[in-house]
């Protein structure tokens, strides 16, 4: 059974760079050819998504401004990581983690989902 799990800071000033990690337990990261991805939801709001990490590593970003968070991986620790550069308010949101078995393939796995605010 994989298991994703998300943690970060919970409560940010803007300006400031967080970082969200999202370990993963029951299978690798580098596993062919899964792709693991970072999506959020602001309140009231659906859900978006970031962008993904694959299996060997190549990135792929929303178009919309968040495009601005590079998605990295650390593959001894089995876990993948989003950091929010210049993190403004309108980033604050539940972030989730979650895998597809293919670009075409819709979420089999997702995480619990940690909340960032970012706020004064």
């Amino acid at each position: 059974q994989v298991r994703l799990q998300e943690s970060g800071p919970g409560l940010v000033k803007p300006s400031q760079t967080p970082s969200l990690t999202c370990t993963v337990s029951g299978g690798s990261i580098t596993t062919n050819y899964y792709y693991w991805s970072w999506i959020c939801q602001p309140l009231g709001k659906g859900l978006e998504w970031i962008g993904h990490i694959t299996s060997v590593a190549s990135t792929y970003y929303s178009p919309s401004p968040r495009s601005r968070i590079p998605i990295s991986r650390d593959t001894s620790k089995n876990q993948f990581t989003l950091q929010l550069r210049s993190a403004t308010p309108e980033d604050t949101a539940v972030y989730y983690c979650a895998r597809t078995p293919g670009p075409t393939e819709g979420y089999d796995y997702w995480g619990q989902g940690t909340q960032v605010t970012i706020s004064s």
